[in-house]
């Protein structure tokens, strides 16, 4: 009995419920960090935004007998941050050239980023405090620190509150490796050697409101993460020796002649090359100021830059122009004058390229330098090493001269996010190639999508937002800095249109210049600019490795009253969708080109395009200008049938 009333109580089981619904469209918004006061949501600087700032003077001496560089610096850090800071950490570039570092064991010996062979690093010594001890004098207060492989941690020997600053005084020394990791090194020539010196001093590493310090190791194949400030640094040479450095000279009394002089003050006016030192005028002694002493102090100053590199030899044949009162300068080896005697024209033409195209150059001079390095960047100054092709060294002065904007002014983290300073870089680097060679009809087709589909289809792609040295070396080139381009080039082009990429990517600059932007920030700074939600595009282009894949899958037509209704069904197997470009064609002839946009795949990777056409639809084209990075062209188009003859009895 009681059984039967359980029994008969006993609910019916009930139906399963639906599964939960989960956004997995490419068009859901991308998941960027909140935007607050520091960093806003239209992608603009906040009104509580802040970084610090980091000060140098520098004075060294270059023993080319023993290929050493040694001398003392003097860091004057600011915090403008909100929080109390009890170390500073510093980088150590050098130490990447000591056989026990990271570098040294992940890098083959004979790779680009390896020092091959050689084996050096920084030497400290002195490391303290200045602390201000009565009216006019000072007491150096001794640090302790901690070294981690390219990475100081300086322990304060006192907390450095917000708003305060503090001056570290340390001295430094390293012998200068022959081949320098491709971003300095020297070479050797008849008259002696030639010098490129880069990362040699340390330099203060970042700290900033996205992660506090940032301490990646240097490894060789990611670049650098660097504060602003003001640097005045001497560089002591033997006294034939020539000097090219970031900055203005400041003592070119002490080490130029009044004709040497005379001729930089022309140049800066003419937007023609000329000679400050010749051919015929290299190593004479006529090319150095009256005197005796066996080495010269050539001194510089650098406003608001985050790094500065110098050059040195005594065989540098020196050529200059101006343009906007900036001067363009050159420095190179006689063995490479049939080529470079055009170097200067092509750093004129870049620099006023880029002024005027995206944003205004914001420093006095722009150097070119031919040595061993084959191509690097740093303030005011860049290292070429092409000496076989004129368009090739215009290729590379033209690509280094660019980084002067990324990441030199607008101050994005290398070590992290290489796409947003050499991608953006080989962007821009487009339009300037085919405005110095106009006739260079393979020029077009830079920047265009069908050469990086053909790399998308082989598998090998990788997501430009991999930190540089996550990236598999022999792809850097394709995913640092070609994939970014590509992406640039068609927003600008297919995506957007130029006049409102032009602003928007003109006001991400001005609203950066001499910032630390994220890609959060350029992401939203575009979108506020270009009045579009991209979030489809940054995802599928920089985060994920998804394809373009178009296809037209069949057409089909239907006659009712009214008349013939045509129905051309769409898909888009690929994960990244993009706006559709149709070409129609009609059997009495015509064409019609048809864009359907990005919004055709909203509901999904199908879509049915319902006309009535004058005439009767014979064949479809997806994309045939090849403006889309499509991986798969064979489903691309469509055409009917031609109609079967009738069979012979």
């Amino acid at each position: 009995m009681i059984v039967s009333l359980v029994l008969a109580l006993q609910q019916a089981p009930l139906p399963p419920l639906p599964p939960a619904w989960t956004d997995t469209s490419p068009f859901r918004r991308l998941d960027l960090p909140a935007p607050n006061l520091i960093r806003q949501g239209s992608g603009a600087p906040g009104p509580e935004y802040w970084q610090q700032r980091a000060d140098y003077t520098i004075a060294v001496t270059l023993d080319t007998a023993r290929h050493a560089i040694s001398g003392r610096e003097t860091i004057r850090y600011t915090n403008n941050s909100p929080d109390t800071l009890r170390h500073l950490w510093l980088q150590l570039d050098q130490n990447v050239f000591r056989d026990d570092s990271r570098g040294a064991l992940l890098n083959p010996p004979d790779a680009r980023f390896a020092a091959r062979g050689f084996q050096g690093g920084f030497a400290l010594d002195g490391l303290s405090a200045v602390r201000p001890s009565g009216r006019q004098s000072v007491r150096r207060v001794p640090l302790q620190s901690i070294e981690n492989g390219t990475l100081l941690k300086v322990l304060l020997d006192r907390p450095l509150a917000p708003r305060g600053n503090v001056s570290l005084e340390l001295g430094f020394s390293f012998q200068v490796p022959q081949h320098g990791a491709d971003r300095m090194g020297r070479e050797q020539f008849p008259e002696g050697w030639l010098y490129e010196i880069a990362q040699w001093y340390p330099r203060v590493a970042v700290y900033d409101d996205v992660r506090g310090w940032n301490t990646e190791q240097y490894l060789g194949q990611g670049e650098f993460y660097l504060e602003y400030g003001d640097f005045d640094f001497a560089i002591t040479v033997p006294r034939g020796f020539i000097v090219a450095g970031t900055g203005t000279l400041v003592n070119p009394t002490e080490v130029l002649t009044a004709a040497q002089r005379a001729r930089l003050a022309r140049a800066l006016r003419s937007d023609t090359t000329i000679a400050i030192i010749a051919k015929d005028e290299v190593g004479r002694p006529a090319t150095r100021p009256v005197g005796t002493a066996p080495t010269l102090t050539w001194r510089f100053t650098a406003k608001n830059v985050r790094d500065v590199a110098w050059a040195t030899a005594p065989n540098f044949i020196w050529d200059a122009s101006g343009w906007n009162g900036i001067l363009m300068q050159s420095f190179y080896p006689p063995v490479a004058d049939s080529l470079w005697r055009e170097s200067t024209r092509m750093v004129r033409q870049s620099i006023k390229h880029y002024a005027e195209k995206w944003f205004m150059y914001p420093y006095p001079t722009a150097i070119n330098v031919n040595g061993p390095v084959g191509g690097m960047e740093y303030p005011m100054i860049v290292f070429c090493a092409n000496r076989t092709s004129r368009e090739g060294l215009y290729g590379v002065t033209s690509h280094e001269l660019g980084h002067e904007w990324f990441p030199m002014a607008v101050g994005n983290n290398e070590r992290l996010h290489a796409w947003m300073d050499e991608g953006f870089n080989s962007f821009i680097n487009i339009y300037a190639a085919r405005e110095y060679f106009p006739d260079r009809d393979w020029l077009r087709t830079r920047g265009q999508a069908a050469a990086w589909a053909e790399f998308a289809a082989t598998g090998r792609d990788q997501p430009p937002m991999l930190p540089p040295d996550r990236i598999t070396p022999q792809l850097l080139g394709q995913i640092a800095y070609t994939k970014p381009a590509v992406g640039l080039y068609l927003l600008r082009h297919q995506i957007a249109d130029s006049a409102r990429f032009d602003a928007a990517f003109r006001e991400y600059i001005r609203r950066w210049i001499f910032k630390h932007p994220t890609p959060a920030d350029f992401f939203r700074s575009m979108e506020d600019g270009l009045g579009e939600d991209l979030s489809w595009f940054w995802r599928g282009w920089f985060y994920r490795t998804d394809v373009v894949d178009l296809a037209v899958d069949s057409v089909r037509t239907r006659r009712d009253s009214t008349g013939t209704l045509t129905g051309i069904f769409l898909s888009s197997p690929g994960g990244l969708p993009m706006p559709v470009q149709m070409r129609l064609g009609f059997a009495d002839g015509t064409s019609e080109d048809v864009r359907l946009p990005v919004e055709a795949w909203y509901e999904g990777r199908r879509f049915l395009y319902v006309r009535r056409f004058a005439s009767e639809l014979i064949s479809v084209d997806i994309d045939p200008a090849r403006d889309f990075p499509d991986v798969r062209r064979g489903n691309n188009g469509w055409s009917k049938s031609p109609a079967r003859p009738p069979a012979q009895p």
